[in-house]
């Protein structure tokens, strides 16, 4: 028989085999309905689970939230502070942060895991062999009066290949595949809900280093006012025209605000050195490189849409959406134990005593044939096992649920803090403005001994305290829009750009806004239970 003819043969017997039998199994049960309306998978279809979001912001009345607009560009958002040093970093801490590289591993794994589960789609078990062996016979056989072969010496060469080949008919395999598609989608949302922390982060830390330089540029100037009253309230005590008590209470308030110059640069320091661990860097003094800069000065205004676009924009959600995926594919898995497995074995070998006759048609030789398993007598664990997949499917479900509530909370949270902050800016600028001139006629009456020097140093205090008020103010606006921003799930789009900042892994197939599956059109569907 040549190798061609036994290839056939081989094909054909497998094929017979299994029509055969899976016409038996499925003539004598019923549990099969949908089977094939399931393209040949067992287990439900995957439906994307109902999500409970508001129709609308509860701001939306305020003209400074727009909510009307069709598109959010929020890929770039930090373009909106118009700071130049803050792009930079930006771009910096996203070429280079270390635990963004860490994601983008994730995904090579998650895409490697992924065509393993796909080569299991072919002959799962391949296996090329080969043997020599030496053989010497016993000559005992003359003590028992046998007849001794002429020979005793012999020689057996071999060679062959064996595979093994099982048949996804209940889709097993498929499934596997499916659940490995969604982890790889996971894997990339994963990598993208890094990246937006990692962008807020950034640019939140540099919020954090402008405002405690603007808090040392008015501490120290308060310091230079404060010696200033501590000066005139000593002449005019050595003059005897006031008591001690002026001169130690302008001393107080003096080392009272000098006391504040190394707690700010304290937070500055700390500050600095987040921002280098965010940029990938061991911490060192950025300053010098950064040069000074105001605290970054947001716009009155925000775009943010319609809070359904927070399924699409936000990859902490996505991330749980495709979570949902997995499990609702390994449900299948579970449910094709069930059945018996189809497998097709082969082996092909040549065999033969010299070498030089090894591969010659008379020491060919082989076996095929199909074959199934079925574990029938499982006592309940594998449908047990089908409700621990549905069951953990079911909690998946509603941890996607519970997600999109959290990123509904986070949203309005920033969207509130970021109005609320930009008005008690407002009446701390003026408050800041009329203390200040306070401050500066009192030292003219206190000088001019019309005035005692309590009232200067209430108001000193007043306005060391407002000033840094305002400034923790002006920062915390800027880091309620970044926060925005942030909930809304912007920055994670500049890894797709093809010019600037390009993805630090190799490109994959996007899923935006995952496709749905109507359940009620799909036969053993699972579906997550409806949003509240």
């Amino acid at each position: 028989m040549t190798f061609r003819s036994f290839s056939s043969r081989l094909i054909r017997t497998a094929a017979h085999g299994c029509l055969v039998a899976s016409c038996l199994l499925l003539g004598g049960c019923a549990e099969f309905h949908g089977w094939a309306h399931n393209h040949f998978k067992v287990g439900p279809n995957y439906a994307k689970p109902a999500a409970p979001i508001a129709d609308q912001w509860i701001d939306v009345t305020d003209p400074r939230v727009i909510s009307d607009a069709h598109y959010v560009d929020d890929a770039a958002w930090w373009n909106a502070f118009g700071d130049p040093a803050l792009a930079n970093l930006m771009q910096r801490s996203f070429n280079e942060n270390l635990t963004l590289r860490a994601a983008s591993m994730r995904v090579l794994e998650a895409q490697a895991q992924r065509a393993i589960a796909a080569g299991l789609l072919l002959p799962q078990s391949q296996q090329a062999f080969g043997q020599y062996q030496r053989i010497q016979l016993s000559n005992a056989g003359n003590a028992i009066g046998i007849p001794v072969l002429p020979f005793r010496v012999i020689d057996n060469w071999t060679t062959g290949f064996n595979a093994s080949w099982e048949l996804d008919v209940w889709g097993r395999i498929r499934r596997d595949i499916e659940s490995a598609d969604a982890n790889l989608d996971a894997s990339v949302e994963d990598y993208d809900d890094v990246l937006v922390s990692l962008l807020a982060e950034t640019a939140a830390a540099y919020v954090e280093l402008r405002a405690f330089e603007q808090r040392l540029v008015y501490a120290r100037e308060n310091v230079r006012t404060q010696k200033g009253s501590y000066d005139i309230a000593k002449s005019r005590f050595d003059n005897g025209a006031v008591s001690e008590l002026d001169v130690t209470q302008a001393t107080s308030s003096l080392s009272q605000t000098e006391a504040l110059i190394p707690l700010f640069e304290k937070g500055q320091r700390l500050a600095n050195n987040r921002l280098c661990v965010l940029l990938g860097i061991p911490p060192r003094d950025l300053l010098p490189e950064l040069g000074p800069g105001p605290i970054p000065n947001s716009p009155p205004e925000v775009v943010v849409g319609i809070p359904a676009d927070l399924l699409r924009r936000r990859p902490d959600v996505r991330r749980a959406e495709r979570q949902v995926a997995i499990q609702s594919a390994q449900i299948g898995v579970a449910t094709a134990d069930l059945f018996p497995t189809f497998a097709i074995n082969g082996t092909m070998n040549w065999q033969a005593n010299r070498f030089a006759d090894l591969f010659s048609s008379a020491a060919f030789g082989g076996t095929v044939g199909p074959s199934f398993n079925w574990n029938i007598l499982h006592y309940g664990r594998i449908r047990n096992n089908i409700l621990v997949q549905d069951a953990r499917f079911q909690e998946l479900a509603i941890q996607y649920q519970q997600t999109v509530l959290e990123a509904n909370e986070e949203t309005e949270n920033a969207i509130v803090s970021f109005l609320e902050s930009q008005d008690q800016v407002k009446a701390l600028d003026r408050g800041v403005t009329a203390t200040k001139r306070s401050v500066e006629l009192s030292l003219i009456q206190y000088r001019e001994g019309d005035i005692d020097f309590n009232r200067v140093f209430n108001l000193q205090s007043t306005l060391v305290q407002q000033q840094d008020e305002l400034v923790t103010t002006q920062a915390e606006v800027a880091k309620a829009l970044i926060n925005i921003y942030r909930s809304l799930g912007g920055g994670w789009q500049i890894r797709l750009q093809s010019s600037g900042l390009a993805p630090m892994y190799p490109p994959a197939d996007e899923l935006v806004d995952p496709p749905t599956v109507d359940a009620a059109d799909q036969p053993g569907v699972l579906v997550a239970p409806e949003a509240p």
